[in-house]
């Protein structure tokens, strides 16, 4: 075949073809690079320890967040207290008090003390800097099907994965200096994986806390808010923010069902 006969076959193509082709050509050299990328970056660090989430500080702002060197209020609890594994700790008036991190195996003790007073609990406050994200689902999803409130006091903080323990519950208050910090996935484990393991995991966990948020009536911009800031930062989430993200809803419904 002659150029000059390929190019008229080349002129007589349908403009929307020509439109959706370079599309998926778009699409695939994206996909490509991206795949590129993660495996170059994980070469890269391929002899380099896994950061422990734990040892990272608490309290790090992300560029634009609220507060320069920390949160926008005082917490009440030391770091100290803040990294111990979660405990549960029944007060009065019905809340049950989950304070520290969500440690491997937090949500099968959580279970176990809804299973043992679970009849006396109303509310579950939350005093947590994050943890294990399948942790976090589980005690959150039983928060909902027992039909449980969640609240931050003033000077606690719900950061990292624990806001997804907030979403279980019915009725969602944030007490006026209560500290609600989000961020991305990060990996906690100790286990070195292949490239296409770790974004296939990343990928399925974030469908995973999508659908559980969704299910629990949470607007897609706190998990947007999320996935913008990077795993060792935190951006806090203003009173605003959560309303308009339903993360909270609102305090007269909380207080009516005291």
């Amino acid at each position: 075949m002659r150029i000059d006969e390929g190019l008229k076959i080349l002129a007589r193509v349908d403009d929307g073809v020509w439109m959706r082709g370079t599309f998926f050509s778009l699409l695939a050299a994206t996909a490509i690079f991206l795949v590129i990328d993660v495996r170059s970056l994980w070469e890269r660090n391929a002899e380099e320890p896994i950061i422990d989430p734990a040892r990272w500080p608490i309290l790090l702002p992300a560029p634009g967040g609220t507060g320069r060197d920390g949160p926008p209020v005082e917490l009440l609890s030391s770091h100290e207290v803040l990294r111990q594994p979660m405990k549960l700790e029944l007060q009065r008036d019905g809340v049950l008090l989950a304070e520290g991190t969500f440690d491997i195996g937090a949500g099968e003790r959580f279970v176990r003390e809804i299973e043992q007073r679970g009849e006396y609990v109303k509310t579950v406050s939350l005093n947590s800097p994050g943890g294990s994200v399948d942790d976090a689902l589980a005690i959150s999803k039983l928060i909902r099907e027992k039909g449980l409130d969640t609240r931050v006091a003033s000077g606690a903080l719900c950061a990292s994965s624990c806001p997804i323990v907030f979403a279980g519950g019915v009725r969602r208050l944030a007490e006026p200096e209560a500290v609600v910090g989000v961020h991305q996935l990060s990996n906690a484990s100790t286990d070195r994986t292949t490239a296409d393991q770790a974004m296939s995991s990343t990928q399925l966990t974030t469908a995973r806390i999508t659908r559980h948020l969704e299910e629990m009536g949470i607007d897609a911009g706190l998990w947007i808010k999320a996935l913008e800031t990077p795993p060792d930062k935190l951006q806090y989430v203003s009173a605003q923010e959560m309303i308009d993200f339903k993360l909270t809803t609102g305090l007269s419904g909380a207080m009516k069902k005291k």
